[in-house]
């Protein structure tokens, strides 16, 4: 029987399949492998299922390797070097279409939360320091038929984009690196500066690392409106969280809403510090069915991988 490391502690459902498949190690623990814990687990085990936070760097794919594939529980898989994988003889494979919608749905909260201000109204009520309802207070930015705009149209992006515009009548514009038709009313830019400047609600959804690494940085976030709102449900490395800081303490937009950060669980103290930031604990894919569902299809291509098949999901 094979050895498979589970590098945490994944739901039940999961973890009871694969024991049913393969002679299983699960390290319970909440923090990810350092790359020496992930290039002695590329040692030691024929399968991994990994996630956010392992750090399969190139320096972990050195040396005398048992693993053979690289399960990542995950669409995102910018903790794995996946050129040093090829190349080392270890198959990646991640886990796209099961967290489209429920990643969608929480750029939908972050829109939401953010423009209406609800995170800052929920703490004034907690703290017991709202004094009533008034004309004036509390106001936000009204969201029904706004300008959205989506950096990365893939899966997510379109799934964002439906939301906006058949949910809130939103005019959409989207920028991508290649050309794209897309099933659904929405405009493609052909700058990125251009999509910024044009919305009046930015959500990013490409994958992070690589050439995306920082593609939101302080010139991106420059060209957008005084009152733009700019939501990130990427991963954070591709934000320059310093120039996001610096654009929303010198009020050049209005808010941001972030589901992801570039070193986490860090979450550099200035955004605490500021009420028109919505901050949620990468929530993207967090509900019990999508989390099985991740879990199932990430097992299925160890499973395919074991049998000699070619990986139904593979990077």
């Amino acid at each position: 029987m094979k050895k498979l490391l589970l590098t945490r502690a994944f739901p039940q459902a999961t973890i009871d399949a694969a024991r049913a498949q393969f002679d299983v190690t699960l390290r319970d623990q909440t923090v990810g492998l350092t790359v020496a814990e992930a290039n002695a687990a590329l040692r030691d085990y024929d399968a991994i299922l990994t996630t956010l936070g392992d750090q399969f760097s190139a320096d972990a794919f050195t040396g005398d390797l048992r693993c053979g594939v690289l399960a990542n529980f995950g669409v995102g898989y910018n903790h794995i070097d996946a050129d040093a994988a090829r190349a080392a003889g270890v198959a990646v494979s991640n886990t796209p279409n099961v967290v489209t919608d429920a990643t969608a749905d929480i750029g939908m909260t972050l829109i939401l939360a953010t423009c209406r201000r609800a995170g800052e109204g929920e703490r004034l009520v907690r703290a017991d320091q709202w004094t009533g309802w008034g004309p004036t207070e509390m106001l936000g930015t009204h969201v029904t038929g706004k300008t959205v705009g989506i950096v990365g149209m893939g899966r997510i992006g379109q799934a964002v984009a439906r939301r906006c515009h058949y949910g809130f009548e939103m005019p959409v514009l989207y920028f991508n690196r290649s050309r794209k038709d897309v099933d659904l009313p929405a405009t493609q830019v052909d700058t990125l500066a251009e999509l910024m400047a044009q919305s009046d609600i930015v959500v990013v959804t490409v994958p992070g690392g690589g050439s995306n690494t920082h593609l939101i940085d302080a010139q991106a976030l420059g060209a957008m409106k005084p009152r733009g709102i700019f939501v990130n449900i990427a991963r954070g490395d591709v934000v320059d969280e310093d120039a996001l800081i610096r654009s929303l303490q010198a009020g050049q937009i209005a808010g941001a809403g972030l589901d992801v950060f570039a070193k986490e669980p860090i979450v550099p103290d200035a955004f605490r510090e500021m009420e028109n930031v919505v901050l949620l604990p990468h929530l993207g894919t967090a509900a019990l069915e999508v989390r099985e569902a991740m879990g199932q299809m990430a097992l299925d291509n160890i499973i395919a991988w074991a049998a000699g098949k070619p990986l139904p999901q593979a990077v």
